[in-house]
């Protein structure tokens, strides 16, 4: 039994990467490409003008190519005024790494509290009169409230999101800060505040990580980061890695493998192995773009990231939007279109495999019609320029209110 238990937890560790995700998902497409899934018919023949489509959003979007990844400081910035930037410039850090440890702290809690708003949310900014909504406007809110030092525990240095503060938070916390209501109804607020909850507690559960330097806290994974680096280099799948290994039990009634928690990953029969890992398809949606939003305050901070690309893209449903909206992919019952699905359903989970691996292979079309080099456009790139911008668009051309191809029943920590 010992033995077994060994096995299943050498398995499960197996699904914590970006490799896995990769290796998975080219299996769902390649069945795909035979016609042998149950929901979604893969059309290949629209992969070149869904690449032309893009093609012309990043030109729009960046005229001089020059794209970032796609990471939530992105968000932080409106009509060029980047906000994170404005604050972090008046404050006097000791050191780039307590300014690296601060950017951790905001992007961690950030892009945790970044799932689905809901088409009616907004957020008014009393500081710069800015309006906004969906990731924008959580964005905006979010960073609102870091600076406020809501989620800092000590009142002295508010821009933290320290351990402590983060077990007690409540939804109450989040109404307040998100200025949510009946009037202004947030999807999924009690998930969120759950999330940021069982964060603070998995952090103070684990001090050789997130106390390495200073109380418990999110920007503690820098300092675990940093002395983890060979020299000065860190691979960007080791940063999943961490963030998979040190905050699996975040995630809340989702599968767990030899007591390993196994994150986002869902079951699909379509996936097949002779062990434990069979039928399992992980996807590590949010943890993959928080991987992407801490490369550049680990740059900033001195450390060379190496091998960008060996995350993958985002299975996330602007990204999946762009391929059903755009023919690539076509649901063999279009009557699900209007149905509400869960998101461990085998269709959801199909779907959003589909769209990891046919990212991949929409990134070198895009670089061809672009003119770049893999070296200056990598996959985030081609998620930032992009696909993400390019489902919203399309999704506004197919539908009056922006609304995804497919409705999916959310509690707040997948989409």
């Amino acid at each position: 039994m010992a033995h077994t238990l060994e096995n299943e937890r050498d398995v499960a560790l197996s699904l914590l990467s970006a490799a896995a995700v990769r290796e998975r998902a080219g299996e769902m497409l390649a069945l795909g490409r035979e016609d042998a899934l149950p929901h979604f018919r893969v059309d290949f023949t629209r992969l070149a003008a869904t690449a032309d489509y893009v093609a012309n959003v990043i030109r729009t979007n960046y005229p001089d190519l020059r794209v970032p990844l796609h990471a939530r400081w992105r968000h932080f910035v409106f009509g060029g005024r980047d906000l994170w930037a404005d604050i972090a410039a008046k404050v006097p850090w000791r050191d780039k790494a307590a300014q690296a440890r601060a950017a951790f702290d905001l992007a961690i809690v950030s892009v945790l509290l970044d799932a689905g708003a809901g088409p009616q949310w907004q957020y008014r900014d009393a500081a710069t009169g800015l309006t906004a909504n969906r990731s924008e406007g959580l964005a905006l809110a979010s960073l609102r409230m870091f600076e406020a030092g809501l989620f800092s525990a000590d009142a002295r240095d508010p821009l933290r999101a320290d351990a402590k503060r983060l077990a007690a938070l409540t939804a109450e916390d989040l109404v307040k800060g998100f200025r949510a209501g009946p009037a202004n109804p947030l999807a999924g607020l009690e998930g969120r505040a759950a999330l940021l909850a069982r964060l603070g507690h998995a952090m103070l559960a684990n001090p050789n990580v997130f106390a390495a330097a200073d109380n418990a806290r999110a920007g503690g994974l820098f300092d675990h980061l940093a002395q983890s680096t060979d020299g000065k280099n860190l691979p960007a799948p080791a940063i999943l890695r961490a963030l998979l290994l040190h905050l699996g039990s975040i995630w809340q009634d989702r599968l767990t493998l030899g007591g390993i928690p196994l994150g986002d990953t869902w079951r699909n029969r379509a996936i097949k192995r002779g062990d434990a890992s069979n039928g399992l398809m992980p996807v590590h949606k949010l943890s993959q773009w928080l991987s992407y939003s801490l490369i550049e305050p680990l740059l900033e901070a001195g450390i060379t990231i190496t091998d960008v690309d060996g995350l993958t893209g985002l299975a996330e449903y602007r990204n999946g939007g762009l391929f059903i909206d755009a023919g690539v992919l076509a649901l063999r019952d279009p009557d699900l279109a209007r149905t509400p699905l869960p998101v461990d359903s085998e269709l959801v989970v199909e779907w959003r495999a589909l769209t990891v691996a046919l990212l991949d292979k929409l990134l070198p079309l895009v670089r061809e019609r672009l003119g770049v080099t893999a070296r200056d456009f990598p996959l985030g790139a081609l998620l930032e320029g992009g696909t993400w911008a390019a489902g919203r668009k399309i999704a506004r051309e197919k539908r009056p209110d922006g609304s995804p191809p497919l409705t999916i029943i959310s509690d707040g920590t997948v989409f």
